[in-house]
């Protein structure tokens, strides 16, 4: 198919245009600088073609092909993209993802710009992907948090999605997300609780986060939150609190959700699982860019 950034998206997955255009902007400008591809324009000559085909090195799912394209197409209005996979596509290692031809200067100006992208976002898809498989025939879903790279979060968090995840907020706008040094300042957890549900609108959930059982029954007593975060809790103290939520709350795991300890989370039916990993640990992908001619 003939790529354009929409076609290359997650047929599920949101991801801004605004979030693109912004992103490749500042990835140019700074790969670019104030002087250009200084070595393509001292060895290239004007009206260059080139052939090249994004492929990838390993086996995962790929997230960041949006990215890529409009690398491409803001370098040279003459750039001609074939896609031949979309973003959330899981593949082997050898296919094609790309297919790029055009004006050589552009396509060696965002060869790097265009593989970094695509090699970080699908890092993320195909790490995501792995907790995911862990938690088969289970209720668990997989989140990210906020611990993702300055600036491009947006990306970050559709690439979980393209994993198969699901986003946890965006911001500290989202929701409100009580934790322990909200509890702390505030006076205690149903004094917190007040006055959390006092300001929020009928929209707004409010999640708050325990590190004890007996901070689970406080909060459940007061009938105040929506979601309650078990943050670094045994597996055992997971089960407990599921039996004693008894549905009442939606229950989150945080701390410590591992790929070793993901399926044993998974297993004690709690709602959701947190990792951070997702985003600031997820190693890159191996994605080059061959030249053919």
């Amino acid at each position: 198919m003939t790529a354009t950034p929409n076609s290359v998206l997650h047929p599920d997955a949101f991801l801004s245009p605004l979030a693109i255009d912004d992103a490749v902007t500042r990835a140019l400008d700074e790969d670019l600088g104030r002087a250009g591809d200084v070595t393509s324009m001292a060895t290239i000559p004007t009206g260059v073609h080139a052939h090249a085909v994004m492929i990838a090195r390993q086996a995962g799912i790929i997230a960041g092909l949006p990215l890529a394209v409009t690398t491409f197409q803001r370098l040279s209005s003459d750039i001609n993209i074939q896609a031949h996979v979309h973003d959330g596509g899981a593949v082997a290692a050898g296919v094609h993802l790309l297919t790029i031809s055009g004006p050589a200067r552009a396509v060696l100006a965002g060869e790097r710009t265009a593989l970094n992208f695509v090699g970080r976002l699908s890092g993320i898809a195909t790490l995501t992907a792995s907790y995911v498989r862990h938690t088969a025939d289970t209720k668990l879903r997989i989140c990210c948090t906020r611990k993702t790279t300055p600036g491009l979060r947006a990306l970050e968090k559709y690439a979980v999605r393209c994993g198969g995840g699901f986003n946890h907020r965006f911001g500290l706008d989202d929701a409100m997300l009580i934790k322990d040094n909200h509890i702390a300042v505030a006076g205690g957890v149903k004094a917190v609780l007040q006055r959390a549900r006092a300001h929020a609108g009928h929209l707004v959930k409010i999640e708050i986060e325990v590190d004890t059982l007996d901070q689970l029954r406080a909060v459940l007593d007061t009938g105040l939150a929506d979601v309650v975060m078990l943050d670094n809790m045994s597996t055992a103290s997971m089960r407990e609190a599921v039996k004693l939520a008894a549905g009442r709350v939606v229950l989150e795991v945080s701390g410590g959700v591992t790929l070793a300890s993901i399926a044993e989370i998974a297993k004690t039916g709690v709602d959701y699982a947190s990792s951070g990993a997702l985003t600031h640990s997820a190693p890159n992908f191996d994605v080059a860019l061959d030249i053919d001619a």
